[in-house]
């Protein structure tokens, strides 16, 4: 459990109407659709991603899936610009991603890492703000209203009354409530979000995803629960060796063959009440 007497944060998420609530944050106002076209990227003669196709309609929420080195980490920096492929191409509403201003990136697209910097001297506050830089000039400060909105993404995060805590006294779970709020803030038509259960409990890794869902921007999220990935997305990618080997709905990815062909283990997939696929890891049977 996280330091400090947080409160519920993200109860339950906006309405798909793209308000956050009253007249605080919009997510979502023009979702973007994102497309990746046969996406290839390596580094230092090592092939990373290998004509890996995506797509992200508007307003959904799509996970990418697999274990550990599949390139999940990787594709999420090429589909946020952090990065260019060497191959394909990266769409934002059918314009070539790398055409776009710098600026105009910045407000469309909100990305959420695994690794942030743990020296920042800034408080909780502060880092909430960094994601309204877009929408000011240059040489003007903070203004009231984006203020308010930083409060306001801050105790959405169950974090009311950290504004002044320094980031370096944060544990990891309050860290990343953060990191999101931050991100929030940005208003994204698009947001990116690498394992971001990372470091939550369960009762915030829930409402964390439940918020998203419910949000009416399009949202692109690494996870490796995969009970949460069939839970909360509407549509999954199965990366395996930088290769998609299985993309559609939670039902159609998530079988019991395919589990197994990619993370090696054995898993038994029944269905919920509510038609989602449900995974129960197998035993490995003892040798001998």
């Amino acid at each position: 459990m996280d330091r400090g007497a947080a409160d519920h944060g993200w109860p339950g998420g906006p309405a798909r109407d793209g308000r956050a609530g009253g007249d605080g944050y919009a997510l979502g106002a023009q979702p973007a659709r994102l497309r990746a076209d046969r996406v290839g990227w390596g580094v230092a003669g090592v092939r990373v991603l290998a004509e890996v196709a995506l797509a992200a309609e508007p307003g959904t929420t799509v996970g990418l899936l697999g274990p550990n080195g599949s390139g999940k980490s990787s594709l999420l920096r090429l589909l946020a610009g952090l990065g260019r492929p060497d191959s394909g191409r990266v769409l934002l509403d059918d314009v070539e991603l790398r055409t776009l201003p710098r600026r105009v990136l910045a407000r469309r697209i909100a990305v959420v890492t695994q690794h942030t910097a743990t020296d920042v001297e800034m408080s909780a506050l502060e880092v909430i703000l960094l994601g309204r830089i877009p929408y000011r000039s240059r040489l003007a400060g903070v203004a009231a209203a984006d203020l308010a909105l930083a409060r306001q993404a801050l105790a959405e995060a169950g974090l009311a009354g950290f504004e002044q805590r320094r980031w370096s006294s944060l544990s990891g779970g309050e860290r990343q409530r953060v990191d999101i709020a931050r991100a929030l803030v940005q208003e994204p038509d698009l947001l990116l979000l690498d394992e971001p259960t990372n470091h939550l409990d369960i009762r915030h890794q829930l409402e964390l995803l439940r918020f998203l869902a419910g949000s009416a921007t399009t949202v692109v999220v690494t996870l490796h629960d995969l009970n949460l990935a069939a839970q909360y997305c509407d549509r999954l990618v199965l990366l395996r060796a930088g290769r998609v080997v299985a993309a559609g709905t939670p039902a159609e990815v998530l079988t019991a063959s395919r589990i197994a062909q990619v993370y090696q283990v054995r898993a038994e997939v029944d269905t919920a009440g509510d038609g989602r696929p449900r995974i129960r890891y197998c035993r490995p049977q003892a040798s001998g």
